[in-house]
């Protein structure tokens, strides 16, 4: 059997393999080939050698296969003999035979290190997260400065149409789902306290928690999912295409273009989703009410009024600036992360909304607690 790049030949229970031409990364599939087949008829004999006088061309690929050649023949129990090999390659033939001959160190199971290095990567990228917003919220504080001094810098047509997409847009799935909850608050609040005979005070629970607590906080976790997954979206999709680098080469501040109008955008309109939630909420507690608990709409209303005050109403609506703020930086901040590939644009959109609606409902725990001691 005769080759280009290699004979073989089998006397006397001795494989003899001739190599010839050229040995490089050109003629890669031929050689692996060729490899192959001498391993296999090696497996009939009792001793191989490898006469190299004939190579006129070798490269580091070459030397390689040569290498893999000889230790796989090593291993299968017919250590070849390297024959008539040139001067000029024996230092690259030398390099080849060191690569890989060092055994990979055993992998040392350290359960409570692992953990606790795990545990400390987690607090690293919680830091450095944490840093983002608070840089992210200082230059938008700038930002905001900048062009509360110079009016006319700000995008007011940008801000009305952001507008018109978080907060008009919104009405409908918000109202639907303040609504239902609602609805499913005051019939498990009837359910209950029927046992007792005091259906009456559902409507204090209700009035209560809705305007002061479930109102705001389901209308700006539906945001965050809503209208911070798309801002993340649309500001990592412009990253992607460097449209936000040819802002910068213009001479525009991206985040006066791009950031300020979203921000100014939802912060206008989740107070007012947040008012426009709770009032469908009130709705359909008092349609459950009426038609699952048999009270009057009249005694409804009249009891709502004696259970809720200003205070209540106020509460609600004073966090709902403070949450879109969080929302709007969060999503901002992780748009501008987005790398350039989809999976990252994917990544950053996933963990705004998570982060947002953590971030969310921290700050609703602190508020609780900060009005609580003001005894609000």
């Amino acid at each position: 059997m005769t080759d280009r790049l290699l004979d073989l030949s089998v006397t006397d229970g001795r494989l003899a393999l001739a190599a010839a031409g050229s040995w490089t990364a050109d003629h890669a599939g031929e050689l692996e080939t060729l490899i192959d087949k001498a391993v296999r008829r090696a497996r009939g004999v009792a001793a191989v050698e490898i006469r190299m006088g004939a190579v006129e061309r070798l490269d580091t690929f070459g030397a390689w296969l040569l290498e893999r050649l000889v230790r796989t023949l090593t291993a299968a129990g017919r250590e070849p003999a390297v024959l008539d090999l040139p001067e000029r390659w024996h230092d690259l033939v030398e390099e080849a035979r060191q690569v890989n001959r060092t055994p990979l160190p055993p992998a040392r199971r350290r359960p409570l290190g692992d953990a606790l290095a795990g545990l400390g990567r987690i607090v690293v990228e919680i830091a450095h997260d944490l840093l983002l917003i608070v840089q992210m919220f200082g230059a938008m504080a700038i930002v905001a400065a900048r062009a509360a001094l110079r009016p006319w810098t700000f995008r007011l047509t940008s801000m009305v149409h952001h507008l018109d997409r978080v907060g008009w847009r919104a009405v409908p799935i918000i109202v639907l789902i303040t609504f239902l909850l609602g609805c499913i608050i005051a019939q498990q609040g009837l359910f209950h306290f029927r046992r007792f005979g005091v259906e009456v005070y559902v409507v204090d629970m209700v009035g209560i928690l809705v305007l002061r607590e479930i109102g705001v906080l389901m209308v700006a976790i539906m945001v965050a999912g809503r209208s911070g997954s798309a801002y993340t979206a649309e500001l990592g999709s412009m990253k992607m295409r460097e449209e936000i680098d040819a802002l910068r080469t213009m001479g525009f501040d991206p985040l006066e273009v791009l950031v300020l109008p979203r921000l100014v955008a939802l912060v206008l309109a989740l107070p007012a989703l947040t008012f426009v939630g709770s009032m469908a909420a009130l709705y359909g507690a008092g349609l459950v009410a009426w038609l699952y608990g048999g009270m009057s709409p009249d005694i409804y209303l009249a009891r709502l009024r004696d259970a809720i005050s200003l205070d209540h109403f106020a509460v609600g609506l004073l966090k709902a600036p403070f949450m879109a703020l969080v929302i709007g930086i969060v999503a901002s901040v992780e748009g501008l992360q987005v790398k350039g590939s989809t999976e990252s644009l994917g990544r950053k959109t996933t963990a705004s909304v998570v982060k947002a609606i953590f971030l969310v409902i921290v700050l609703d725990g602190l508020f609780a607690i900060f009005f609580a001691s003001i005894g609000m």
